[in-house]
């Protein structure tokens, strides 16, 4: 459950770190569709709207 903005965060780095940890990408942003991208402020793949607490 997420019930903090820090729990969020972790979330989201865990899922951004995903393909990394496979061995896919050497960078979050370097997979093409994660929002790693976004959190960097430049255009992902897909648009999403930001979790920002």
């Amino acid at each position: 459950q997420v019930n903090s903005f820090k729990k969020m965060e972790s979330f989201i780095d865990y899922i951004h770190f995903n393909p990394v940890k496979a061995g896919f990408v050497n960078l979050p942003e370097h997979w093409r569709y994660s929002s790693a991208l976004n959190y960097l402020g430049k255009d992902g793949f897909i648009p999403i709207t930001l979790f920002s607490g």
